[in-house]
């Protein structure tokens, strides 16, 4: 099995603190480009399939005993030459290791994690590309390593902290509820589709069946071979999404990196609220491209030719060496319409807050409701028999 065993490669203090840890990869494809994926919360390195064989060619991992060795043909589809992809699980999912205190996952922690694997595989450099989580720790690693990049690719990103909320209205509250009571492979793939999902796109028919129908089978076989995520580990994956922050200075060292980068988001994503990639995108500026599909959270899965032909395009910008005025598509001139967006911004944060909080109490009321409910089971009336005469 290939593991990177995190703490071999760190200095004195990282390695003492993630002693133990192992990190589970594959690698996909030959080619003198290299490419890291980095998956989001409770993804799996194979959540990244559709992009893995739009980039490498192929499905077969390396050390797969019977892929054929074939080596000309990877990356023959594409435009920039062979590719070779590299996809991990995150520490807490999967078949990688899952510490027990939430202290042990942040973004950052995360972001050496991967860092740790490019020693491990002995890559100098790669193009970086990170969906939802793994786009914030994607971003920590480039502003720990921005030398170590060749290009950034932030897929359904949000800043972290309240910008992890979902919009608050019926459909994302029922999610949420259904989210936090699915026990099994079946209620948990229910849940999945909504999540990840336009409403559109799973309506629509292929075939005699839906794309529901069929990727509801799709779902519960994978959640059922790879297991539901620990709550250590999910308590720590939310952990780390929660206390994610790119400070003024990590912007600008990625912003001074000297490599483009592309925020690619689907409009109808009810996790990840557009909004909070736009302004993360102008943040960026002027080394960032916005880059919008129809789709949902999983746009990577929803609109997979769209998504990967603007992943090879930053692929091919970076080796051409395209100069980031070229590459972004940003107005060039602010006027009236950068004042209107400056108090639309101000106005949005104000509402997330307002969001959290009533997030923050329907939490409460639930968790209360279910050690009620608990509670109120455990006890057990004590039947009172008749004294009998004396």
């Amino acid at each position: 099995m290939p593991y990177c065993e995190v703490g071999k490669t760190q200095n004195a203090v990282d390695a003492a603190l993630n002693n133990g840890i192992q990190i589970y990869y594959r690698t996909y494809g030959h080619g003198p480009i290299k490419v890291l994926l980095i998956t989001g919360l409770a993804g799996t390195h194979d959540s990244w399939g559709p992009q893995i064989r739009g980039l490498a060619g192929t499905d077969r991992a390396n050390d797969d005993e019977t892929m054929a060795v074939d080596r000309e043909s990877d990356g023959a589809n594409n435009e920039v030459g062979g590719i070779e992809v590299c996809s991990l699980d995150n520490r807490g999912m999967g078949r990688s290791s899952v510490p027990n205190k939430k202290s042990d996952y942040s973004t950052r922690i995360m972001a050496k994690d991967a860092i740790a694997l490019l020693d491990h595989l002995g890559w100098k450099k790669a193009h970086v590309f990170g969906h939802s989580m793994g786009a914030m720790i994607a971003c920590k690693m480039a502003a720990l390593v921005p030398d170590r990049i060749l290009s950034l690719a932030l897929l359904n990103v949000t800043g972290g902290g309240f910008e992890c909320c979902p919009k608050l209205d019926r459909k994302t509250l029922s999610i949420a509820i259904r989210f936090l009571k699915a026990k099994t492979p079946e209620q948990r793939a229910a849940v999945d589709l909504d999540t990840h999902y336009s409403e559109e796109y799973l309506e629509e028919f292929v075939g005699s069946d839906t794309r529901r129908v069929i990727l509801y089978q799709e779902y519960v076989k994978g959640i059922t071979a790879s297991g539901m995520q620990s709550n250590h580990g999910f308590e720590g994956q939310i952990n780390a999404c929660w206390r994610h922050k790119m400070t003024r200075a990590e912007i600008d060292l990625i912003r001074s990196g000297g490599f483009l980068v592309s925020v690619i988001h689907g409009r109808q994503d009810v996790i990840a609220q557009i909004n909070h990639a736009r302004r993360l995108a102008e943040k960026l500026q002027p080394v960032a491209r916005m880059v919008e599909f129809h789709g949902g959270h999983l746009v990577t899965h929803e609109r997979t030719e769209e998504v990967n032909q603007a992943l090879l395009e930053l692929i091919k910008a970076s080796e051409m060496k395209m100069s980031p005025h070229d590459w972004n598509n940003f107005p060039k001139k602010r006027s009236e319409a950068s004042n209107r967006t400056t108090v639309e911004r101000e106005t949005n944060i104000i509402i997330a807050k307002i969001h959290v909080f009533l997030v923050y109490l329907i939490s409460l009321f639930m968790t209360a409701f279910k050690y009620g409910r608990s509670s109120l089971q455990r006890l057990k009336p004590v039947r009172v028999g008749a004294s009998s005469p004396k």
